[in-house]
């Protein structure tokens, strides 16, 4: 069976789930397409538009398995404000003049595409995204929750809006269109259902999503008055409006004013707003993802770009990934883009076979849904979370929503990169550190020899300024490696950075390889979160290495106790025993930390410090030791891979000692020391296979001592596991050489 008659099986074996699944968020993408068109001023079919545009465009165009698209809650404040304010005050040729707007910004979309500009998102500080997604979420609750109480005619600005809301539900007690009553009961009981919807455990009636209850429910409404004879308290000012003729009452783009600069400011605005949706939304889902693929975000960009500007010709919104739906793609078995393509079939056949019914949805139902989505965007818990991670992330957090929701999203997100980078400096007190470092080349991406590890190192700092970098190096190693990623070089790493690296361990993981980050031990933060800001401490006074443990520290605490060993990560001088090994005789020890030692306190394995070199040449290096203490004296000698050190210990006074018998070891091997004979005696063949069957460590004894390193880098844990078993070996066979003699 070729590759592509598999292919063609496994599609065709997986169809049933996916039209299962496209049905199943159809079910959503319907009331929300009409709630995020009609909360953007937009005519209802609009987001219908989008969503049919975007399933189809995006399923044979995009670079994603299981993403949906179609019209997004973040491109609600943008459209709304360009619809409002390019029309002039006439909301349908604000609306026509926002089309064009929407398809010059799918060009764009499409350009960035072709631009490999799919890192895009990595540019915006995570906290000073979080912000901009709550001043959405506030922004869309501000307005709906008004239409939800069955006020249609509230303006004004967002924070107008809020501070109405008290008033706006006093006014209802004196309400006297009956209308007001019923469209405010039918909002209230939409919005319990959206809360208490996950409480009810039955599975029959999960089937149905929440927002496709109360679509159901409130058609069902309207249809009892026509089965008691009565007439229905709402006119059509409460209700969705639906053309009679949807295909023939299609709206097109008005490029009148293109040259203009509100209307230019509105393309960048939807623009950045849609993409940074998309692309965040895009990573969200590959997480979700069983069969752990990576998403062609160029692809996708390029495929909402064109989605867009179908979208925008026809009448339609902007077309963008979105995560809500993406996710219930993801629930339902979902397992290639068919199920996007079957999603917008499927509301096809809704808007063509179901007008009359859309026509009796309540307004104030589909506010309820949108008052509980932009809730979800701006929830207190939010602030609380990103509390955890730091008290400058509140500050950025706050800064961000409190400038967008009192200008506009462009002047918000850009208040939070720069409050960002402001902090950033103050917390490094060195402007410096980013301006000449910025543009360097600050990753070194090799493959080791010993053990095929992949190693990265990181100098300088990373930020969201240049995490790109790291990114692009990380997307070349194959998801089934080891990564051991190395911030010992660097004294700044801040909380995009953090968060990001916990997405690609994730996705690792889950391919079957892994990334130990390393290097963090010496960093100082203030806060307990796993995302938190790590800045370099301080190397004068001896003060614990951090405040709060990383990662490979809590690893190794865990693993004292498993080995019944004591852990100190404290930093300390006290590295005498080190000095009169060769190894060191031409470097200086700066500390040891992170020590590990044995029950009889003769075997230790440490992270250690250490500078060559000198003055301009002076290098500051990083590296895991074991030092062993023996019961009996040994002879000196150093052991290394042949040529690695070689020229070190002939300076040193020392010669490559030969053992008889034993030709590979000594074409493998430098061995050298003074006493040969005595070398040569305690090299017995069982040590030879030893060291011929192990990976390379540099061994040196100094008579009483051993002492072992692997490389001029900090260990990973299961690096340093490796160690504590080879030297362990080592020990054995040393010491029970000696008592043979």
């Amino acid at each position: 069976m070729t590759p592509k008659t598999r292919h063609t099986k496994a599609f065709l074996s997986a169809l049933p789930k996916n039209i299962f699944s496209g049905f199943v968020v159809s079910l959503i993408a319907l009331p929300l397409g009409l709630g995020l068109a009609i909360a953007s001023e937009a005519p209802p079919i609009s987001g219908i538009i989008a969503a049919v545009v975007g399933g189809i465009v995006v399923s044979i165009l995009g670079g994603s398995q299981l993403t949906i698209a179609g019209p997004g809650n973040g491109l609600v404040i943008v459209l709304l404000g360009a619809i409002t304010t390019l029309g002039g005050g006439d909301l349908y040729q604000g609306y026509l003049f926002t089309l064009a707007a929407i398809v010059l910004s799918g060009v764009l979309m499409l350009l960035l595409g072709f631009l490999k500009m799919g890192r895009l998102a990595d540019f915006f500080p995570a906290s000073a995204i979080q912000g901009m997604l709550a001043a959405i979420g506030l922004g869309i609750l501000a307005k709906q929750f008004h239409i939800m109480i069955g006020h249609n005619n509230e303006h004004g600005s967002i924070i107008s809006l809020l501070f109405q809301i008290p008033s706006g539900v006093w006014e209802l007690r004196e309400a006297t269109d009956p209308g007001e009553w019923v469209a405010a009961g039918i909002g209230v009981i939409s919005l319990l259902i959206m809360i208490f919807y996950s409480k009810i455990r039955n599975k029959y009636f999960q089937l149905i999503p929440a927002p496709m209850w109360i679509l159901i429910l409130a058609v069902g409404f309207s249809y009892s008055f026509g089965l008691l004879r009565m007439p229905y308290p709402m006119d059509a000012s409460f209700l969705v409006n639906i053309p009679d003729k949807v295909l023939s009452r299609t709206a097109f783009p008005d490029f009148s004013i293109v040259f203009q600069s509100n209307f230019l400011a509105s393309v960048f605005a939807i623009t950045l707003i849609a993409s940074i949706e998309s692309l965040l939304s895009i990573k969200a889902v590959d997480k979700l993802d069983p069969e752990n693929r990576r998403s062609n975000v160029n692809r996708d960009l390029k495929a909402l770009g064109v989605a867009t500007a179908i979208s925008g010709i026809l009448g339609g919104l902007n077309v963008v990934t979105v995560i809500a739906r993406s996710s219930v793609n993801v629930n339902n078995g979902a397992s290639n883009r068919s199920a996007n393509f079957f999603h917008a079939a499927f509301l096809v056949g809704f808007v063509l076979l179901f007008q009359e019914q859309l026509r009796k949805i309540p307004l104030a139902a589909l506010a309820a849904i949108l008052v509980y989505t932009g809730y979800k965007l701006a929830t207190p818990k939010i602030l609380g979370k990103i509390a955890k991670i730091g008290k400058e992330q509140i500050v950025i957090f706050l800064i961000t929503l409190l400038t967008t929701l009192f200008t506009n999203l462009i002047t918000g997100i850009s208040a939070g990169i720069l409050a960002t980078f402001l902090i950033h400096i103050l917390i490094n007190k060195s402007v410096s550190l980013f301006l000449s470092h910025l543009f360097k080349p600050n990753i070194l991406l090799f493959k080791e020899r010993d053990g095929g590890n992949y190693y990265v190192s990181v100098k300088y700092f990373c930020s969201f300024l240049n995490f790109y970098k790291l990114k692009n190096k990380l997307d070349v190693v194959p998801e089934t490696e080891t990564v051991v990623l190395d911030f010992s070089m660097c004294n700044f790493v801040d909380h995009t950075v953090m968060e990001g690296l916990e997405n690609y361990t994730d996705t690792f993981s889950k391919k079957g390889g892994s990334i130990e980050i390393i290097g963090l031990d010496r960093h100082g933060t203030d806060s307990k979160h796993p995302f938190a800001i790590r800045k370099i401490l301080p190397l004068g006074s001896l003060k614990p290495i951090e405040r709060y443990f990383t990662k490979r520290q809590t690893t190794l605490k865990a693993m004292s106790k498993e080995f019944k060993w004591s852990y100190d990560p404290k930093k300390s001088t006290a590295v005498d025993m080190l000095r009169d090994f060769v190894f060191f005789r031409t470097r200086e020890i700066q500390y040891r930390y992170n020590r590990l030692v044995d029950g009889e306190k003769n075997v230790s394995v440490f992270d250690l410090e250490f500078t060559e070199g000198a003055f301009i040449a002076r290098e500051v290096i990083k590296t895991t030791v074991m030092h062993i203490a023996l019961n009996e004296k040994i002879p000196v000698f150093t052991l290394d891979r042949e040529g690695l050190l070689e020229l070190l210990y002939s300076l040193a006074g020392f010669k490559d000692i030969q053992i008889p018998h034993h030709a590979d070891f000594n074409k493998r091997f430098y061995l050298s020391g003074e006493n040969t004979a005595d070398i040569q005696s305690i090299f017995s063949d069982e040590l030879i296979l030893f060291f011929e069957s192990n990976p390379y460590y540099h061994v040196e004894s100094n008579g009483s001592a051993l002492l072992i390193l692997k490389k001029e880098r900090l260990l990973s844990v299961q690096e340093i596991k490796a160690l504590i078993y080879f030297g362990q070996q080592l020990s054995r066979l040393v010491q029970t050489r000696i008592t043979a003699f």
